[in-house]
């Protein structure tokens, strides 16, 4: 993906706001543009707007969909006969498979052996795809090399789950439905892993206009992406568990966009805990009568938290639903 560099960016990158409008052509036959809607509730919690973007309303359940759409449609047809290969804390991976049913392409998927043990419901739609999956390593960043040696061994293709360009580009679609459907939002939060999410969607924004807050929100457990910007460099820490656990994993001590776009691009950068993520599942749940995965609520959890707060129209990302229903309810204790 050539292109020149963006000017809201204090360095070069290859990718700018017409790629994302190519992604959004070329994803369109697959994604579906996903509500946004007005959150009653919290809107009279907080006495502004607050809307809520429904991505765990793609056929996956989670915007993932977007991104590796945007991968796997721009390959070559000797590519995508190949195969591709990717590694996944668990919605990339599902994603990723189910765009790769759709288009007739081998699928191989690198999970850790701890996403393996959690997230068996997952893995087990995977296969039911018709994906194959290797389970590898203890971390997320060791499934990756993993997939990295398949890439190598078996010449298939990376769908990389963040730091590729076409990935960026495809989840920054969300941010132009932002802007369709709600010109004047004034903050948008987004749930921040490994940046891909919030690049795209920085991206969009801020290419529409530089004064609308972007504010990503981590988990305290293991928030990486945080503390390598305030380490200046992308760094690893060691995994744990986590009732959002999709907001788990490494940003690849490679990283070649994602850190870069979200130090550049991301007006702040939120932490919210084990419990807050809780109440904001059980609020959810309770008010909307959804019951989501952990990393979706994210942007919730903040809000109820005192920890992100807006005066304008504020949107949040809802991103995805995949969870482990009966062990969530427990844990909940619905």
């Amino acid at each position: 993906m050539k292109a020149e560099s963006h000017s809201i960016c204090s360095h070069t990158i290859d990718l700018n706001l017409l790629h994302i409008y190519e992604a959004k052509k070329r994803i369109s036959p697959l994604v579906r543009h996903t509500p946004l809607v007005k959150s009653n509730p919290l809107s009279s919690l907080f006495n502004h707007d607050v809307f809520l973007k429904l991505e765990f309303l793609q056929d996956p359940g989670a915007f993932k969909v977007r991104g590796a759409t945007n991968k796997i449609l721009s390959l070559s047809p000797t590519e995508r006969k190949r195969g591709v290969v990717t590694f996944s804390t668990g919605n990339h991976g599902l994603c990723t498979c189910w765009v790769a049913k759709k288009t007739d392409t081998p699928a191989v998927v690198c999970v850790s052996k701890r996403v393996a043990k959690l997230s068996p419901k997952r893995i087990e739609f995977m296969r039911a795809l018709g994906a194959e999956v290797v389970v590898s390593g203890d971390t997320q960043d060791e499934a990756g090399e993993m997939a990295k040696e398949l890439v190598t061994s078996r010449g298939l293709t990376l769908i990389h789950p963040f730091d590729d360009p076409f990935v960026i580009a495809g989840q920054g679609t969300i941010g132009l439905e932002l802007l369709e459907d709600e010109p004047s939002i004034s903050s948008v939060l987004v749930p921040l892993s490994g940046g891909g999410l919030i690049s795209g969607i920085a991206l969009a924004m801020k290419s529409a206009s530089p004064s609308i807050k972007v504010i990503g929100v981590s988990i305290e457990n293991a928030p990486v992406m945080y503390e390598s910007i305030k380490a200046g460099h992308p760094i690893e820490m060691k995994e744990v568990d986590s009732i959002a656990e999709s907001l788990l994993g490494g940003i690849g001590l490679d990283n070649r966009y994602t850190f870069e776009m979200v130090r550049d691009l991301v007006d702040g950068i939120v932490l919210v805990s084990e419990e807050e993520i809780e109440n904001a599942l059980s609020f959810t749940l309770e008010n909307h009568h959804w019951l989501l995965e952990g990393a979706g609520v994210a942007g919730i959890a903040a809000l109820l938290s005192n920890k992100a707060s807006g005066t304008g129209k504020t949107a949040i990302i809802l991103s995805g639903s995949n969870c482990e229903a009966r062990s969530l309810l427990k844990q909940l204790q619905i």
